[in-house]
C-alpha cells in the first residue's frame, strides 16, 4: 500500500500544487520530476545511472514536440507580423451579419482548422478577438470559442495529442507493433469525436442566445439547426475519412479547411442559413462582466501593420502547409516513407536499454513544413527584418512557457514507464496506480477512463500533456481488467480534448487575450462545465458499443 501511495505521489502533487495552489504547469512539473526521482532511487532501488538516463531519454522525446510546437507557433506569427492574418480577419467580417453563422463559421470551422495546424491555445486566441471584433461580447466568444475547441484537439497541431499517446506507450507495446496499434487508436478517436461533433455547433449557438440572446430564450436558436447540423457533417466527413485512411496528423487540418470553404460558400449564398438575422441586444444593455477592457478596439488588428495582403496571397501559407502534409502523409502517395528515413539516430544513453533516440528531422511536421513555409512567407509577402525578427521574437517567448513542463512531463512518464527495471522485482509505478484504478472500478472503468484524460488536460492545459502522463496508465488499467486498450487510449484522447474547454491554462489564456481577466474565469468554467461532461457521456456510450 505504501508503495502505491509513492507511485501515485508524483501525481499528487502536480494536482495539489496545480489546482489546490493554482502553481504554474512549470513549477509543479519540474518537483513532480525531483520527486519521481528520488522515489525511484529509494523505494526502487533503482541506481543513478538507469534514472539519468531515463530521464534524459524523457527530454529527447520532448523535443520531438517542441519542434512541432515551435514551427506550428512560428507560422501563425509570421503571417500576423506580415499582414496576412488580418487580411484572413477582415475577410470574415464580410460573409453574414448573423451572430449564429458568424460563430459556427469563426468559432467552429476556422478554430477546427486553426487547431489542426497550430493547436496548444491558438484556436480560442485567435477565434475569440475575431469574434469580438466582428460584434461579440467579449464572454460570449470566449465561452463560443472554447466549447468548439474540442474535437478537433486530438489530431490539433498536426496530430501532437496523438503523438503523445505513441511516444509514451510505444515501449509498453513494442516498437515493431505501433504503426498498426495506432492506426487503430486514430481511427477509435475520430469515431468518438465526429459523432460529438454532430452535437457542439448546435450546443455552442442554444448556449450563445440562452446566455447572451435578448430573448434569454431557446427558441432563438432553432432557425440555425439546419446550417449547424450541415457545419458538423461538412467536418466530420473529410475528418473521419483523413483519420482513417492518412493517419492522425491532419484530419483536424484538412477537415476545417474543407468545412471552412464550404460554410463560407453556403453562407454567402444563403443556403441552410436562418430568413431573419439574430443579433445581440445592443453594447448599451449588456452586463459589465460580458464586456473585455478592450471591447471597442478592432480585436482582429494583431499587429500595427497597415500593409494590406491580398487574401489569396494570405492564405497560400495555410494552403501549402495542407498540401506538404497531404502529399507526405498519406502512404499510398509514396512520399511518406522516404521522409520518414531522413533521421538522424543516436546510441543507447550510458547504454541503458530502451534509450536510442532518433530525430527524424525529415517527418516532423514542425521543420518539414512549418518552419519550410515560414521561411518562404517572409519572400511572399514581402517582410521587412524587423517584421520577421519580431515574428521568430515571439515565437521562442511562446514556445520558451513550454520547455520545462513538456519535457518534465514526458521525462516522469519515461521513468515511471522503467521503473519495473529494478533489482527488487517491484512493478513499475505505472503498473501499481493502474492495478489501483482496476481494483476499484473493474469493468465500469470505461467510465472514468475520459474523466482521466479531462482531468490531466485541466490541470496541465494541454491534452498532449495529458496524453503524455495518462496513457501509459489507462493502458496498464485496461490491461487488468480485461478491456481494449486501443479504445481506452482513444477514451484518454477523446477526454483530453473536452478538458481543453475547462483546463484553467486556456480560460486564462483567452481571458488575457479578449480583456476579461479577474471576472470572467470562474464564469466560463461554470458554463463550460456541463458541455465537458456531456462530451464525455457521448465518448462513454459510443465506446460501450466498441469494447
Amino acid at each position: 500500500m505504501l508503495l502505491t501511495f509513492l507511485a501515485f505521489l508524483p501525481i499528487i502533487v502536480i494536482l495539489v500544487m496545480m489546482i489546490g495552489f493554482r502553481q504554474s504547469s512549470r513549477l509543479s512539473l519540474g518537483i513532480a520530476l525531483v520527486l519521481s526521482a528520488i522515489i525511484a532511487l529509494f523505494a526502487w532501488k533503482m541506481n543513478i545511472v538507469d534514472v539519468s538516463a531515463y530521464i534524459l531519454f524523457g527530454f529527447l522525446k520532448a523535443f520531438d514536440i517542441l519542434v512541432i510546437v515551435f514551427g506550428a507557433i512560428l507560422i501563425l506569427n509570421t503571417l500576423k507580423f506580415s499582414g496576412g492574418m488580418d487580411s484572413i480577419n477582415r475577410a470574415f467580417s464580410a460573409i453574414s451579419t448573423d451572430r449564429r453563422v458568424q460563430v459556427i463559421i469563426v468559432g467552429w470551422a476556422f478554430g477546427a482548422f486553426i487547431e489542426g495546424a497550430a493547436g496548444f491555445g491558438t484556436p480560442a486566441a485567435l477565434a475569440a478577438p475575431l469574434l469580438i471584433g466582428l460584434g461579440f461580447p467579449a464572454l460570449a466568444a470566449a465561452m463560443s470559442t472554447l466549447i468548439m475547441n474540442s474535437s478537433p484537439v486530438s489530431f490539433g497541431a498536426v496530430g501532437t495529442p496523438t503523438n503523445g499517446i505513441q511516444t509514451s506507450i510505444a515501449s509498453l507495446i513494442g516498437t515493431e507493433n505501433v504503426a498498426s496499434y495506432m492506426q487503430e487508436v486514430t481511427i477509435i478517436t475520430a469515431l468518438i469525436h465526429s459523432i460529438a461533433a454532430m452535437f457542439i455547433p448546435t450546443l455552442v449557438v442554444f448556449l450563445l442566445v440562452k446566455f447572451f440572446g435578448k430573448n434569454r430564450s431557446f427558441k432563438d436558436a432553432l432557425p440555425i439547426l439546419p446550417f449547424s447540423l450541415f457545419a458538423s457533417l461538412m467536418f466530420v466527413i473529410p475528418y473521419f475519412l483523413i483519420a482513417k485512411f492518412g493517419g492522425f496528423e491532419i484530419p483536424s487540418l484538412v477537415g476545417g479547411l474543407i468545412c471552412l470553404g464550404i460554410l463560407v460558400f453556403s453562407a454567402k449564398i444563403g443556403f441552410l442559413t436562418p430568413k431573419h438575422s439574430w443579433d445581440f441586444d445592443t453594447q448599451n444593455n449588456w452586463p459589465n462582466f460580458w464586456i473585455g477592457e478592450h471591447q471597442n478596439d478592432r480585436a482582429n488588428q494583431t499587429t500595427q501593420n497597415t500593409k494590406k495582403i491580398n487574401i489569396f496571397l494570405a492564405w497560400i501559407p495555410y494552403l501549402l502547409i495542407s498540401l506538404i502534409l497531404v502529399l507526405t502523409r498519406i502512404p499510398q502517395i509514396g512520399l511518406k516513407d522516404y521522409f520518414y528515413s531522413l533521421k538522424i539516430s543516436f546510441p543507447e544513453i550510458f547504454g541503458v536499454p530502451n534509450t536510442a533516440y532518433s530525430f527524424a528531422y525529415g517527418y516532423l511536421p514542425g521543420i518539414i513544413p512549418f518552419i519550410l513555409i515560414a521561411l518562404l512567407t517572409i519572400f511572399l509577402h514581402k517582410m521587412q527584418f524587423n517584421q520577421v525578427k519580431q515574428a521568430w521574437k515571439a515565437t521562442f517567448k511562446q514556445v520558451s512557457a513550454a520547455v520545462i513542463p513538456l519535457c518534465a512531463g514526458v521525462a516522469i512518464v519515461q521513468l515511471m514507464n522503467q521503473t519495473g527495471n529494478n533489482p527488487q522485482g517491484l512493478e513499475s509505478m505505472l503498473r501499481m496506480m493502474a492495478q489501483f484504478f482496476a481494483n476499484i472500478s473493474g469493468q465500469a472503468y470505461v467510465i472514468v477512463s475520459p474523466l482521466i484524460g479531462v482531468l490531466g488536460a485541466f490541470f496541465s492545459g494541454s491534452n498532449t500533456v495529458s496524453n503524455i502522463l495518462f496513457a501509459p496508465l489507462q493502458f496498464e488499467a485496461a490491461s487488468l481488467v480485461g478491456l481494449k486498450t486501443q479504445v481506452i487510449m482513444a477514451l484518454q484522447n477523446v477526454g483530453g480534448a473536452a478538458g481543453n474547454m475547462i483546463c484553467i491554462n486556456n480560460i486564462v489564456a483567452v481571458c488575457a487575450t479578449v480583456g476579461l481577466i479577474g471576472k470572467g474565469e470562474h464564469r466560463l468554467l461554470t458554463y463550460n462545465i456541463v458541455p465537458c461532461l456531456f462530451y464525455c457521456i457521448i465518448a462513454v456510450v459510443t465506446a460501450s458499443f466498441l469494447l
